[in-house]
This record gives structure tokens, sequence and C-alpha cells, in this order.
């Protein structure tokens, strides 16, 4: 019970990571406010941990009426406000060529503007708790596979924006701000986009150990494991940092060249 008698909004909660960290979540002793677009799952979720412990609220995050009411929805049902987990996010491929102004300012409008509007319309009811921010990121924060062009930006901007907001809401009001960074998440969007470009139906069973040491790639429940820790008075005065959750190194990350390598 590590997050007993918090209130903790959790965005793009009705699958995947989202899904996991709101269960965890519940499942410490919080109190959870799921959202997402798909009214039935959203449903589904708050069923099965409870509608005392959740409540959903489904709404576009980019229409300017979602950060106002997801706060509103927890302080009236639960009284207050002790978190946000930024998770809500569109995985999109685009690249140079295929990257016009339109799609840019979407991608950027979900992944980077939307989570920013979110903690500012947060921050009073976060203020009176001395409350955190979690900010779901992507280790293509670092640069991004090729085809990741305007999600990868979206993600470092977010990186940025949480360095900035960990120092300032830290020394002005307390408040901690802090990132993960999930490396290749087995969810259940992941398992379909993979066969959408041409992979097959049980792709994930046989990886090349280049991409999976492990053999495998992360669950959502274990990115949702390592969010507790962020969420939860354990954490004390930690702010401004990201972790990366891979398993293998990325910054500087130099290949070995053997036969494991190119097998």
């Amino acid at each position: 019970m590590r997050l007993k008698d918090k209130v903790i909004i959790v965005t793009g909660s009705t699958t995947g990571i989202g899904k996991a960290i709101a269960k965890r979540c519940a499942a410490e002793g919080a109190k959870v406010v799921l959202h997402g677009l798909e009214q039935y799952l959203g449903e589904e979720v708050e069923e099965e941990i409870g509608a005392e412990h959740a409540v959903f609220h489904c709404e576009d995050i980019t229409s300017e009426s979602c950060p106002e009411n997801l706060v509103n929805l927890a302080v009236k049902r639960f009284g207050k406000l002790d978190a946000v987990v930024n998770n809500a996010a569109w995985v999109i491929a685009s690249d140079i060529h295929n990257t016009d102004r339109a799609f840019f300012q979407k991608v950027l409008d979900i992944n980077t503007i939307s989570p920013f509007l979110l903690i500012q319309k947060a921050l009073p009811e976060l203020i009176k708790t001395r409350g955190s921010v979690l900010n779901i990121g992507s280790i293509n924060a670092w640069s991004g596979e090729p085809n990741l062009l305007a999600y990868s930006v979206s993600k470092g901007a977010i990186m940025t924006l949480t360095g900035n907001l960990g120092d300032s809401l830290m020394r002005e009001y307390g408040i901690r701000v802090n990132q993960i960074n999930p490396g290749w998440v087995l969810t259940e969007r992941e398992k379909e986009r993979k066969k959408e470009h041409g992979l097959s139906e049980t792709w994930y069973e046989d990886l090349p150990a280049i991409i999976a040491p492990s053999g495998r790639i992360l669950s959502p429940e274990e990115i949702a494991a390592a969010c507790i820790f962020f969420l939860s008075d354990e954490s004390g005065p930690v702010s401004g940092q990201v972790l990366t959750l891979e398993q293998h190194p990325m910054i500087g990350r130099n290949l070995p060249k053997d036969n494991k390598t190119f097998k």
C-alpha cells in the first residue's frame, strides 16, 4: 500500500502501459482517475479496479476542456489530487519526407502540449498536497528510430519539460516532476502495429538477440512497477530525473561485432 489514499490521474489508461499503471496504482492503495478515447475500454478498466477506487473520463486529451475536467473530476470524486501521470500519446510513423506542418503540430499537441496543459491546470491542487508529476516518455527521446521522426521529437520535448519543471516546481512548491522512458514494450497495440509493418502473427516470440538480449521485450506491468517509486513518498525530494527502462544501454551503445550479433 505504498500509495495509500493518494489520488492520481493517469491519462491514456484504457490500454497498454497506462492501464497497467492505473491498475498498479490502485493495487497500491490509490484512487485513480482513468482517461481515454474508448468509452467501453475505460468502463472495463473502471469495473476491473472497482468504482470505489476508480472513475473514468472519456475525452480527447487535446480538447481545451480536458485538463480542467480531469482535475475537477479528481477533486469532486475523491476530494483532492496527489499526482498526475502523463501517459497518453500518439505513436505514429513519419520521416522527413512525409511530415508536414499539420501532422507535426498534431503530434506535438497530443504528446507534448497536452501534458504541459494538464500539469498547468493541476498545479493549484498539487501545491496543496505537495504532489508529483510523472511523464511517460520514450527511449526515442534521445534521437529516435528513423521512421518515428515527429514522435521522437515530441518525446524529446517532454524530456526537456520534465527537467525544467522538475527544477522549478520543486524549488517553488516542493512538487516533484520526473519521467520514465520505456524501451520496447509489448502492449496490445504494439502487437498489432508490428503486424501492420509486415511482421508475423507471433513476431514477439522469436526476437533477435541484438534487439532483445533477454529473449523478450518489456511488459506494461514492468513499466508500471517502476512508476510506483516516483509516485510514492519513497522518492523523497527526487525531481527532474529521467529513468530509462530498457534491457540494454541506450546512450553510447556500441554493438558487438561477432557471431552472436549477426546470427
